[in-house]
């Protein structure tokens, strides 16, 4: 499964040559359902914490990356598959290496990792305040942060489409805000509330910067960028996302409170602990999609597609929490569905354009 992504400088003997087209499609489509896993139930699951009776926001902020060492198993079975590769090999007496990951890269990761778990904690304090339905409509905001963040630092060019496809998305995010006045939970103040609504935006615009920042790692690696690669950088960028958020966790004295908000959790601690585990599981798959699409093909769809998945959360917020399923959202979602078709087109003109513009060279060969 070591494959060679689109910024690569050289070669590494471990490493295939490059990326077949079968398995990136197969990549970006496992990216994207992992995406859709994590988009639209890591919300429901953090909210359906606080709303069991939860109350600590460095916990809830830690579930975010905690689940950072389930990336060991692919990571094994990379290696097994490496290691029978080369010993496969006939006259190899080169040693399966363990990990691809440099210092330069392993430092850049550390950093974006502390950015991670600032983001985290920005997010999971706002959603504390808010309902599933507003904190949704504001990262939804992240879109125009990340394709005006990707045209700095990345370059990234814009098509009609794509500027189309990002227009409807923020139509539709502030269509959904006609009806986020009324939405302020009972048991939240209007500071509270209007608190909130920074800490969740201010989540959208670092998360924002940080999607690029990845993609830039990527292209100034000078390195093969390889998925197993790719896996190990997550791998990196949890651990240092969660120790951050461990150490608030420490002074919080969260650890600590964590028996005992059990204990007074409605449902029972069994459900309580269940909550815990499936909110890191699922919030992993978010982010190991998340690095899959970037890697797959570029920042802007990581985000078109973290805004798609925006008023699915609304209808199953609907389904799970009993809210109520306004026009505006529904108004919403088919704007983003919209949104999704026009950049998909959009993507597919590219890629026939490029397969026209190869042909007469490929028959002159």
């Amino acid at each position: 499964m070591d494959v060679e992504g689109q910024n690569s400088n050289h070669q590494n003997q471990d490493a295939t040559p490059l990326m077949s087209k079968g398995l990136r499609r197969v990549l970006i489509v496992l990216s994207c359902v992992l995406m859709a896993l994590g988009n639209t139930g890591g919300p429901l699951l953090l909210r359906l914490y606080y709303r069991s009776g939860g109350k600590r926001q460095w916990l809830s902020s830690w579930l975010l990356t905690g689940g950072w060492p389930l990336i060991f198993l692919p990571l094994l079975i990379t290696y097994l598959h490496r290691r029978r590769r080369c010993q496969l090999r006939p006259g190899n007496r080169h040693p399966t290496k363990l990990f691809f990951i440099t210092l330069r890269l392993f430092l850049a990761c550390a950093f974006l990792g502390l950015l991670t778990g600032l983001d985290d904690f920005l997010y999971a304090y706002g959603l504390s305040f808010l309902p599933v339905s507003t904190s949704s409509l504001l990262i939804s905001t992240q879109l125009a942060f990340t394709a005006f963040f990707a045209f700095l630092i990345v370059k990234q060019k814009f098509t009609p489409y794509s500027i189309n496809s990002v227009a409807l998305l923020t139509v539709g995010a502030a269509i959904l805000g006609l009806h986020a006045s009324s939405d302020r939970p009972d048991n939240v103040t209007k500071s509270e509330y209007y608190m909130g609504f920074i800490l969740t935006l201010g989540a959208a615009v670092l998360f924002a910067l940080i999607l690029p920042l990845v993609e830039l790692m990527y292209a100034k690696s000078k390195q093969a960028i390889t998925y197993t690669l790719v896996m190990e950088m997550q791998l990196v960028m949890g651990f240092f996302a969660t120790a951050f958020c461990t150490v608030g966790m420490l002074a919080n004295q969260d650890f600590q409170a964590i028996p005992r908000e059990a204990r007074h959790s409605d449902g029972g601690e069994s459900r309580y602990y269940v909550i815990l585990v499936w909110n890191a599981v699922v919030w992993q798959s978010f982010s190991l999609g998340t690095v899959g699409i970037i890697f797959c093909v570029n920042t802007l769809l990581a985000a078109v597609l973290i805004s798609v998945f925006i008023p699915v959360t609304e209808v199953l917020a609907v389904v799970f929490f009993k809210e109520n399923f306004s026009s505006e959202k529904g108004v919403a979602l088919a704007l983003s569905l919209w949104g999704l078709a026009s950049y998909s087109y959009g993507e597919y003109r590219q890629e026939k354009a490029k397969k026209d513009k190869a042909a007469p060279s490929d028959q002159v060969a």
